[in-house]
């Protein structure tokens, strides 16, 4: 087996475990008092009732297969850019769960049942910790960076949705952090390590982020608007996720490879 097939067999399953193991939690009576939306009129596009349950809000539906898209594009590496087997794992990992988010709010939209719905909140967070891990090894590098840091992050980030059994606006206030901790430190890093490309990278992916918050929230209100009757806020929403996840991917992918190449010319003096 190829080291690029081992490194990616580990992301995999370095994901794959815990999205099981919230998967069985989700199914319990454990996130019963969760408040989750569990109908259509939860969101503002219409259903279209001919069409089967998987399908019957289709724009909002398909949107979905962007994360897939992206996920798999950015897992089997575009051209042009180099990285190294740390770096490839720390890639991976994020397109793994790019790739593993889109049947979960599929599943939502087709059942509308409670477990989907949890799932669909619950790992929106250790996705966006993903963020500030990354950056870590950015600024730590691979030799001082630690794997047990990576997993424990993510471990805080996972248990922070038990904030949502505690206030009705228990996952917002955990998703409000997640995105500020995110931000921040793609800020910070940006000063210390980025160039003009990374810059811009960051600026569209906070750009992107705004949106993924602001056109859900509005969805309902933006439908007066027939512009956004069918092709709704919460589908812009999603597009703006998916833009999310490729702008994040372009500004830590180039600032690991930079910092990569520093590194080795500082070697080389």
């Amino acid at each position: 087996m190829s080291h690029y097939q081992t490194v990616m067999n580990l992301a995999l399953v370095h994901v794959l475990v815990p999205f099981v193991l919230c998967v069985v939690f989700a199914n319990t009576s454990l996130f019963d008092e969760v408040e989750v939306g569990l109908s259509y009129e939860h969101y503002a596009e219409k259903r279209v009732d001919y069409l089967p349950a998987f399908l019957a809000m289709p724009c909002n539906c398909v949107v979905n297969l962007g994360y897939v898209f992206i996920g798999l594009y950015w897992l089997l590496w575009p051209r042009g850019v180099r990285d190294t087997e740390p770096g490839r794992y720390m890639r991976q990992v994020f397109a793994f769960m790019a790739v593993f988010y889109a049947p979960v709010q599929w599943t939502r939209l087709a059942v509308l049942q409670r477990a989907p719905a949890v799932l669909d909140q619950w790992f929106t967070l250790p996705i966006f910790a993903w963020v500030p891990v990354w950056i870590d090894f950015i600024e730590r590098g691979p030799v001082k960076w630690r794997g047990s840091h990576a997993a424990a992050l993510e471990l805080v980030s996972i248990f922070s949705y038990g904030l949502a059994l505690l206030h009705a606006r228990g996952f917002e206030a955990a998703l409000a952090c997640h995105v500020a901790i995110a931000v921040y430190k793609g800020v910070r890093v940006q000063q210390e390590l980025g160039d003009g490309l990374t810059r811009r990278y960051l600026q569209l992916a906070v750009l992107s982020c705004a949106g993924f918050v602001l056109l859900k929230l509005l969805d309902h209100w933006l439908a007066r608007y027939r512009l956004f009757q069918r092709l709704t806020g919460h589908f812009w929403s999603k597009v703006c996720d998916v833009l999310q996840f490729h702008f994040s991917f372009c500004f830590l992918s180039r600032l690991t490879q930079r910092t990569h190449e520093m590194a080795a010319a500082q070697h080389s003096d």
